[in-house]
């Protein structure tokens, strides 16, 4: 069983379900994503497990609009998202270029404003992207209805650490 199955929101905690495909597809993008082998907006983040300490690396949807970057818990209270909310910082790896970044959980009504004026626009420019976000990972709320999805779909902004 992949992470993104074991972590899923219990029941109670959100109407999220992580796709049957994302435990097949993330192993997969795991290992070429961890090449450098570009996957669209895919990106790996790794966060130091709040349990465990050790180093969990996940692929991860980075919205990149302007010089503002953001990760979405799309299947709501999975491991990651905890880890970083944890955390609060994490590796950011795109291509073979790895940053360390901090992360800033967005309020449910900033998470609402970001799908309903940032994220769900730029989707539904394309086609693709529109049936990616309803029918692969059944996220369609995200367009129809931004409230509702933040109310379990945590949105983290990435931005630099400061170099020490």
């Amino acid at each position: 069983m992949t992470e993104a199955l074991r972590n899923a929101s219990p029941a109670g905690r959100g109407r999220s379900r992580v796709p049957r495909l994302v435990p097949i597809f993330d192993p997969i993008a795991r290992r070429l994503l961890g090449l450098g082998v570009p996957l669209g907006p895919n990106a790996l983040l790794t966060v130091r497990g709040r349990k465990s300490g050790q180093p969990r690396t996940t692929p991860v949807a980075l919205v990149e609009i302007g010089d503002r970057r953001w990760v979405v818990g799309t299947f709501g209270e999975v491991n990651w998202v905890r880890n970083l909310r944890a955390a609060g910082e994490a590796t950011l790896a795109v291509g073979q270029r790895q940053e360390q970044v901090r992360a800033a959980e967005l309020t449910q009504e900033q998470a609402a404003t970001f799908f309903g004026e940032v994220l769900g626009p730029s989707v539904s420019r394309t086609r693709l992207g529109r049936w990616m976000l309803r029918s692969v990972l059944g996220a369609g709320e995200i367009i129809d209805d931004p409230h509702a999805a933040a109310r379990h779909r945590p949105v983290f902004e990435l931005t630099p650490s400061p170099t020490a």
